[in-house]
């Protein structure tokens, strides 16, 4: 787990009484800390709430729900393997199943090094390009097996 630094605690307050009195500052506020620690933990959630003076549970409700937020640690660089069902014929799953394999990680889960988080799309509109994957904003084409540990050892 990634530990919240005190340098990261002295930016989460000065976001917060940025926003302080601001109406509507929760989402803001989110995005801000996210973007500081990486992700929202529990501890990072309940200062907030402390701060803005906004119920614990209202912040665990707009972290849970927008898709944007985690309350895990990403890794450096997201990883997005397309199965959507061009990329899923022409080899999206072994490529998904190599990832994991390799990395000892499962979908939507980060590498122990915080390297690489892991996911599963379901189409990002590449489908002349199958299979696909996206690293970070970089997008491959007809990635396999055999090139897709080359692909990511740029990724350090």
């Amino acid at each position: 787990m990634k530990k919240i630094t005190l340098k990261m605690w002295k930016e989460i307050d000065g976001i917060i009484q940025r926003h302080k009195e601001k109406s509507g500052a929760l989402i803001p506020v989110l995005e801000e800390c996210q973007s500081v620690c990486g992700y929202l933990p529990m501890e990072v959630q309940e200062r907030i709430s402390k701060g803005l003076n906004i119920p614990g549970s209202t912040i665990y409700g707009v972290v849970t729900f927008y898709s944007f937020f985690t309350m895990a640690p990403k890794g450096r660089h997201i990883i997005k393997i397309c199965l959507g069902t061009a990329c899923y014929v022409r080899g999206g799953k072994p490529n998904l199943e190599s990832i994991q394999d390799e990395f000892g990680v499962e979908t939507g889960g980060t590498t122990g090094d915080l390297r690489f988080s892991l996911d599963s799309v379901r189409c990002i509109g590449a489908c002349g390009m199958a299979p696909a994957m996206v690293v970070d904003d970089d997008t491959y084409a007809q990635v396999s097996k055999q090139n897709i540990m080359k692909i990511l050892d740029g990724y350090k």
